[in-house]
């Protein structure tokens, strides 16, 4: 899809989704800045930082330590063409009138906090080279309020529209900036949560990386502020 010689970040890069997004652009020829907040986690996921692979362990949820590790990324590598936002987090259990404080901040800061930290240290780039791609990974259940999962909900339901609103001030700019919407993703975590549920139902995260990679690639050029339903057979 023609990514030669281009460079991708990726968020969330050690996690099972991160891994095969990975793969999917590496197998496309792009070079890739892989980020996650554990050193390593990194490199137990991609082994040693080597020709054409940038490890960077940084906290998202610090906007000046994002701001800096991603400007030091940025005089190594050169430019920022796609990037894909992974990182993020799930949790359940307590009802809207229960939800603690720490729940809710926990839930906002993984899930739409880290979108704007991140962001901000990666647009003015791509601002300044004449455009990007960038596609966020919602979740399809935060299109509707489910029974035990509001903060949740809320969190990535506040993604989308961060999304949706990025590229209405963005698309001018020749940025695209998108966002899909997977239900349950076939991990062994997941596997592991629901051991009687059919996992052949659920999104493969290869599946979920092709998405992705068509999203952040020239022919998603023409595709702004979507939310992209990646549903598998569930």
């Amino acid at each position: 899809m023609g990514f030669n010689n281009a460079t991708v970040m990726i968020t969330g890069a050690a996690g099972n989704l991160g891994r095969a997004v990975a793969q999917a652009f590496a197998q496309q020829g792009a070079k890739l800045v892989l980020v996650d907040r554990s050193a390593p986690a990194l490199e137990a996921a991609f082994g040693a930082p080597r020709e054409g692979t940038t490890l960077l362990a940084t906290d998202l949820l610090d906007r000046q330590k994002t701001q800096s590790d991603v400007a030091s990324a940025l005089q190594r590598v050169g430019r920022i063409d796609a990037l894909c936002h992974l990182a993020g987090g799930f949790a359940m259990g307590e009802k809207v009138h229960e939800t603690s404080e720490q729940s809710w901040n926990f839930m906002l800061d993984l899930n739409a906090r880290t979108f704007l930290h991140i962001a901000n240290a990666v647009v003015p780039s791509m601002l300044e080279r004449g455009g990007g791609r960038i596609v966020a990974v919602g979740a399809y259940s935060a299109q509707k309020g489910v029974a035990g999962m509001g903060a949740y909900i809320a969190s990535k339901s506040a993604l989308i529209r961060l999304v949706e609103a990025m590229s209405a001030e963005l698309r001018e700019r020749n940025i695209n900036v998108n966002c899909v919407l997977p239900t349950i993703i076939d991990t062994p975590a997941n596997r592991s949560a629901m051991p009687d549920a059919d996992p052949s139902r659920w999104v493969a995260p290869e599946a979920l990386a092709d998405a992705i990679v068509f999203l952040a690639s020239e022919r998603a050029r023409a595709i702004h502020g979507a939310a992209l339903p990646v549903t598998g057979l569930s």
